[in-house]
This record gives C-alpha cells, sequence and structure tokens, in this order.
C-alpha cells in the first residue's frame, strides 16, 4: 500500500512545477513589456527634444505619404468669398488671394518638398559613397583624381553651384533634385573616403586579402559595412539642408510651376501680402523651419549617447 499511495505523490510533482511555469511565463513576459515601457518614459523625460522632433517628422511624413488623412479640403481649388482670412478653426493656416486653404495647400506640398529631397538624399548618397569607396580602399591615381574633383566641388556655393546646373538642365522637380543632389555628393564621398581610409587597415580586412578575396568582394562584404555609419548620420543631418535648398530653389522660381504647392513657390507667393496676410508666408516657412530643425536633432542622437559620461 505504501508503494501505492506514493505513486501518485511522485507524478503530481511535474504538473505542479509546470503549472507553476505556465503561469510564471506570462508574467515574466508582462514585466518584459512594462520594463519596456518604463525605459521609452524614461528616455521621453530625459530627452523631450528628440520625441518632439521625431513625432512632428512623423506627421510630416504622414502629409507625404497619405495626404487626404489630414485634410479634405482640395489644394488647388479656392472660395472667392473666404479670400485672406486669417488662420482660424475653420482654416488652420488661413487662406490665400484666391480663397484657397493654406494648410490644404502645405500638407499637399509636402509630397513635393519631401519627395524631392529624399530623391536628391538618396542620390547624393549613394554616389558619394561609390566615389568615396573607390577613392579610399584603391587610392593612387583613382584617390587623386576623385578627390581633386571633389574640392573643386566644395570650392563652389551650394546655390551658385545648383542654379548653374538647373540653368543647363531646365526647371522642374526632377532637375531641382539632380541639382541639389550633385552639389551633397561631395560631403558624402570626403567622409567616405576617411573611414575607408580607417577601416581598411583593420585585421579582418587583411585576412580577407590575405585569404585572396577579390578586391570588389571585400569592399562591399567588409570596407562598406563598417564605414557607412558616420555617413548615414551625415545624410541625416544633410536631409534637413536638402529640404531648405529644394525650398530655396522654389522660392527663386525654378522649382514646379504654379499651382504646384511646393513650400518655397508657396512661400514667395505670400511675399506681396506680408503687411496684410502674413500667415501666407510665416505657415509654409515655419513648416520648413521645423522639419529641417526636427532633422538636425535628430541626426545629433548618437552623437548625444556618444558623449554621455
Amino acid at each position: 500500500m505504501s508503494a501505492v499511495d506514493s505513486a501518485p505523490t511522485t507524478e503530481a510533482a511535474p504538473t505542479t512545477e509546470a503549472a507553476s511555469s505556465t503561469e510564471a511565463a506570462p508574467s515574466t513576459a508582462e514585466a518584459g513589456r512594462m520594463g519596456a515601457v518604463r525605459r521609452a518614459a524614461r528616455y521621453a523625460a530625459r530627452h523631450p527634444g528628440v520625441v518632439l522632433s521625431a513625432l512632428a517628422l512623423l506627421v510630416v511624413l504622414g502629409w507625404m505619404i497619405v495626404p487626404g488623412w489630414f485634410s479634405h479640403q482640395s489644394p488647388n481649388t479656392g472660395d472667392g468669398a473666404h479670400r485672406l482670412r486669417a488662420p482660424s478653426e475653420h482654416h488652420l493656416f488661413g487662406t490665400d488671394q484666391l480663397g484657397r486653404d493654406v494648410y490644404a495647400r502645405v500638407v499637399h506640398g509636402a509630397s513635393l518638398s519631401l519627395r524631392t529631397a529624399l530623391a536628391a538624399t538618396g542620390v547624393a548618397l549613394g554616389a558619394g559613397v561609390l566615389l568615396g569607396l573607390l577613392a579610399g580602399y584603391l587610392g593612387r591615381w583613382v584617390d587623386l583624381a576623385i578627390m581633386r574633383i571633389v574640392d573643386v566641388t566644395l570650392s563652389i556655393p551650394p546655390v551658385l553651384l545648383s542654379l548653374l546646373i538647373i540653368s543647363a538642365l531646365g526647371f522642374g522637380t526632377v532637375n531641382v533634385a539632380i541639382a541639389v543632389a550633385l552639389t551633397s555628393v561631395a560631403s558624402f564621398a570626403r567622409l567616405t573616403r576617411a573611414e575607408v581610409l580607417r577601416v581598411r587597415t583593420a585585421p579582418f580586412v587583411e585576412a580577407a586579402t590575405l585569404c585572396g578575396a577579390r578586391w570588389w568582394r571585400i569592399l562591399a562584404r567588409y570596407v562598406a559595412p563598417a564605414s557607412v555609419g558616420p555617413v548615414l548620420a551625415l545624410a541625416a543631418l544633410d536631409f534637413g539642408l536638402v529640404v531648405l535648398a529644394v525650398s530655396a530653389l522654389s522660392f527663386l522660381g525654378y522649382g514646379p510651376p504654379p499651382p504646384a504647392p511646393e513650400w518655397g513657390a508657396l512661400v514667395a507667393g505670400g511675399r506681396d501680402y506680408l503687411a496684410t496676410a502674413w500667415w501666407l508666408t510665416a505657415m509654409p516657412g515655419l513648416t520648413i523651419a521645423v522639419v529641417v530643425l526636427a532633422a538636425n536633432r535628430l541626426s545629433r542622437v548618437r552623437e548625444n549617447e556618444r558623449s554621455r559620461p
């Protein structure tokens, strides 16, 4: 009887342990989620500027992707009875001289301004990284030729160089993106070259060379991934400058023709009404400033984290 009585007791122990582990698993996962929430809350409390910048850029990216979710009014259709109305609950940014809603024009203009800036930044990043990799790794006459072209490009003011390129290519959104991209290639190429010169003497690169790997494979698999970190941070910083450059060219009349609601063109269109309708220039100008400052702030997150003791 004692053997029979002890058998259920022996089998019940694993069952009890399994039940306790099953009950502990959800509590552990929930504790992990709560810990992540607390860490996020502490980070937001310590870095409110980063959080606000990220939210601002998310909103503006929403304008670019789905402008209809943020404004149900047409950006090019106006009402003559509501000309030059000040900002109100019905027209958040006021109306222009044709009765068009300025907020709707700013929201729909984000598609033009940000797509052009993203295209220009992407082209400049790709071309600059490629030139920097070749110059830094191959060296000799390749390095000499590429870097002399980079030095000449950096010696010309970016706005002047952009105007020269646009004068040769013609007006329009695509040509503005090409002009701004060509003025930004040099900075990416120089930084990439400096990183490649630092990385190419690393032990893992020398080991790959001794193993007989082809130079282009070493460049793509080992050197490039170890060199692009600072370049991506520069791209985030340069994005704000590219938005500013695209808006400046549109302000001067080299962007898309009216009635396209490009941000720089909106600022230019309100110049004649500064005394009576300040919001025509202030609202799109403030939007440009917020995007530039937010991109600048987010580009310095890694730098600030590294500088912390």
